[in-house]
């Protein structure tokens, strides 16, 4: 797949789910960037912002499986990962997979499961394998993703430890509508659901090489060290205990390629790297004890982070790539 064919794609992937999801643009190139950076995305908001339905809306958009999990305190790890069953016909243990085996994962309500069965998404999320009884089956080449979870309601839930918050990309909120949005979702919704309209705008494979292409999207040694010093900044902030890994630097620098090639350009810019800051950073601080750990202060944090740290010239982004 050429460049500009998987551009292509990723315009009619946005303008899919722009049938669905009113007014949330940003969100919605968000998402992409991390679905083409090779990541996996936690969505974080309230409920009825429409987490769900955006998750249900990229699925359909993709010509390929999808699994639906509603995470409660009593699902188990094999729940999600399947189990090796005794056949009496055959007189062998065969493996039957589990919902993980497939190309788009929705885990709804992530932090209503247990530690033990959250952490068994660890391996999946990182390596797209999963350990079963000592063998390793590898998960679609395409695997992606989509965590929910509702940061205002504590009652039986489980926190996602740092380890688990580092294997998402980006933590993104959705936010309440505007109010023209908030009219135009009452008559987008009034008569039929757009939902059950969508036709998939791309295939599995066509993902896997519009992600390779992405991977190839030019970023100047400047913009490197661009990122390098906003993660840099992060550790030396008299607010946070713990800042931004090198492998948060990684992150930013993957995003940023996803994002500009959702932007239909074949470099990063500044701005690509100033928009993915805070969903792709914010959530891997850790403040100091006695501050507010919300997300409002982590992003504030960032932002001011972006304000402090000189920016490279935009007109050297076009330069050679970077090996």
């Amino acid at each position: 797949m050429k460049m500009q064919d998987a551009m292509e794609m990723a315009r009619r992937i946005r303008t899919n789910i722009a049938q669905v999801i009113v007014g949330k643009e940003e969100v919605i190139d968000l998402l992409l960037a991390a679905l083409l950076g090779n990541g996996h995305v936690l969505l974080e908001d309230v409920p009825g912002t429409g987490k769900t339905l955006l998750a249900k809306a990229l699925a359909r958009s993709m010509d390929g499986s999808f699994r639906r999990i509603q995470f409660t305190p009593d699902l188990l790890p094999s729940d999600l990962s399947g189990i090796n069953f005794y056949n009496q016909k055959s007189g062998e243990f065969e493996f039957r997979p589990g919902p993980l085996f497939t190309e788009v994962l929705l885990a709804d309500e992530i932090n209503r499961a247990t530690p033990r069965t959250q952490s068994s998404l660890l391996e999946c999320m990182e390596e797209r394998q999963v350990t079963i009884d000592g063998v390793t089956h590898e998960l679609a080449g395409a695997f992606f993703v989509m965590a929910t979870q509702n940061p205002i309601d504590n009652q039986g839930t489980f926190p996602l430890p740092e380890a688990q918050l580092d294997r998402f990309l980006m933590r993104i909120t959705m936010g309440y509508p505007s109010h023209q949005e908030g009219i135009d979702i009452l008559e987008r919704y009034s008569s039929h659901n757009p939902l059950l309209e969508l036709t998939p705008a791309a295939s599995a494979k066509e993902i896997s090489e519009a992600q390779q292409r992405a991977s190839e999207v030019h970023v100047t040694r400047d913009l490197l060290g661009y990122i390098v010093a906003l993660t840099e900044a992060t550790r030396k902030h008299p607010e946070v205990r713990l800042g931004a890994s090198p492998r948060a630097s990684g992150a930013l620098l993957r995003a940023a390629k996803g994002y500009a090639f959702v932007q239909g350009r074949d470099y990063v810019v500044p701005d690509d790297i100033k928009a993915i800051a805070v969903p792709v950073l914010a959530h891997r601080l850790l403040l100091r004890q006695g501050l507010n750990l919300g997300e409002s202060r982590e992003a504030g944090i960032i932002r001011q982070i972006l304000n402090e740290v000189t920016v490279p010239a935009e007109e050297n982004a076009k330069g050679k790539q970077v090996d």
